[in-house]
């Protein structure tokens, strides 16, 4: 399954590989390099720590830079959608008359507490296709939550 990813999603994981790779790399790579010359590197914490933060860091540079080649950019056409797609806003309400609002994007981009949920999470698929006036059953650990579209916006 392709990785996909909203514009503003591809440009944020596009921009934390950039900074991963011109900015702390190089800083961790001088500061490994500043504690290696200090002598022994048995008991130079700083040595370990610049090592394990360096292995980390090409860790994080080998996954975004996957992601991203496989990545499947989704652009939204501006204009009226009568469902629930990739990239949509969706303002629902639920029994209780609450009204909350969530974003459909992949599940590099979900960030639950933004209201940005993946289209592979329980609520996302229970979203996808929908329309407005359309009732939802989500199953979740509390129980079953039933939330109504009122609005579908890209």
């Amino acid at each position: 399954m392709p990785n996909y990813l909203t514009p503003e999603g591809a440009k944020k994981l596009a921009d934390e590989l950039n900074r991963l790779v011109s900015v702390d790399r190089p800083r961790v790579v001088q500061e490994v390099s500043d504690a290696a010359a200090q002598g022994d590197r048995s008991e130079n914490a700083e040595y370990t720590y610049g090592k394990k933060r360096l292995r980390e860091i090409d860790r994080r540079i080998r996954f975004l830079s996957r992601r991203l080649d496989d990545a499947l950019v989704v652009k939204q056409d501006q204009g009226a959608h009568v469902e629930v797609r990739f990239g949509a806003r969706v303002q629902v309400v639920d029994e209780n008359d609450k009204r909350s609002v969530y974003t459909i994007v992949g599940p590099d981009e979900a960030n639950p507490s933004e209201g940005r949920i993946s289209f592979q999470a329980p609520l996302g698929k229970a979203l996808m296709k929908r329309k407005v006036g359309d009732v939802v059953t989500v199953t979740r650990p509390a129980g079953e939550l039933e939330l109504e579209v009122v609005a579908i916006d890209y």
